[in-house]
């Protein structure tokens, strides 16, 4: 089943084409990553989802059914752009969001409190907001985000303004979020995050989606025959012993006293053929195939795209 499903988007402002016919599939139970570089059209998505504008043509399904104006209280979004109260206090900011999500007093202070104890910010209930660092505020904010426990959470560039540890922790929630049934749609140029986090992604570039798919066939799909050999011996008989169905790609000092080199397969060569050739010559530890990272594809696939434009 899916979360949601975008057919056939196309949204244009002025002479600007932000959306050019537009279909992605967000699974349910997901953690969908949404890609593309700035001005590609990600945003302009995400607004229609959250019917904020509409599109001039194609529809949004939610659950199946065409988006309604109700839909809005299942959906939870975190804006790349924050915005709290400054001269509100921390806990009295929170509560009001949580009162316009339909929560009852009493029952958003018993969740903020469980969500403030684990981010460890309990402390800064009584603070107002602009005493808050920027990473304070962003979990402040990504709190009441997801506060009213809604079925699809929409987080643009949720790790901006994160050091490293804090980044950790959000990437933690999120897959704690989608284990307890919630489905996430992340929009990110954080490539690191999504291999971590995402099971499907959709790439957007030029107000068209580039590619789509689970993140473990769409990085399959991008092998070049590419594999990495560690092996005990001299370099120069490992590089001796190729051939032209195997050019090295690169080599480096390993440890333990073994090598490391990089080979590219080409026509017809298999691995087995490749183990044909250096066994004689060199003592082969382990074999493993180099597939694409997702920052690789990428750059790849936006850089074609520029190319052909």
């Amino acid at each position: 089943m899916h979360m949601l499903r975008a057919e056939n988007i196309t949204k244009t402002y002025a002479e600007h084409t932000a959306l050019n016919d537009v279909s992605i599939s967000v699974p349910k139970g997901s953690v969908f990553g949404l890609l593309g570089p700035n001005g590609a059209g990600k945003t302009s998505l995400i607004r229609i989802i959250n019917q904020i504008t509409g599109p001039d043509s194609g529809r949004i399904l939610f659950n199946d059914e065409p988006l309604k104006p109700e839909h809005v209280h299942s959906i939870g979004y975190l804006p790349e752009e924050r915005g709290l109260y400054k001269k509100m206090k921390v806990g009295e900011q929170c509560i009001y969001l949580a009162r316009l999500k339909g929560m009852s007093d009493a029952e958003a202070r018993k969740r903020l409190w469980e969500w403030f104890e684990r981010f460890n910010i309990s402390g800064w209930w009584d603070k107002k907001v602009e005493e808050l660092s920027k990473g304070m505020a962003q979990k402040v904010q990504f709190v009441t985000t997801v506060l009213h426990r809604p079925e699809f959470i929409i987080l643009d560039e949720p790790f901006s303004g994160f050091d490293p540890i804090n980044a950790g922790i959000i990437r933690k929630e999120i897959l704690r979020l989608r284990d307890e049934g919630a489905t996430v749609m992340l929009s990110t140029h954080n490539m690191t995050s999504v291999e971590e986090v995402c099971s499907h992604i959709a790439l957007i570039h030029h107000a068209s989606v580039m590619l789509e798919g689970r993140v473990p066939e769409v990085r399959s799909r991008f092998k070049e025959s590419v594999f990495e050999v560690q092996f005990a011996g001299e370099m120069l008989a490992f590089t001796n012993a190729l051939w032209t169905g195997a050019e090295l790609a690169g080599h480096a000092e390993g440890d333990l006293g073994l090598r490391k080199a990089t080979v590219k397969l080409r026509g017809n060569t298999t691995v087995n053929d490749l183990l044909a050739a250096l066994i004689p010559h060199v003592s082969v530890r382990s074999v493993t195939e180099v597939i694409p990272r997702m920052d690789d594809i990428f750059i790849r696939v936006v850089e074609q795209k520029t190319a052909a434009v």
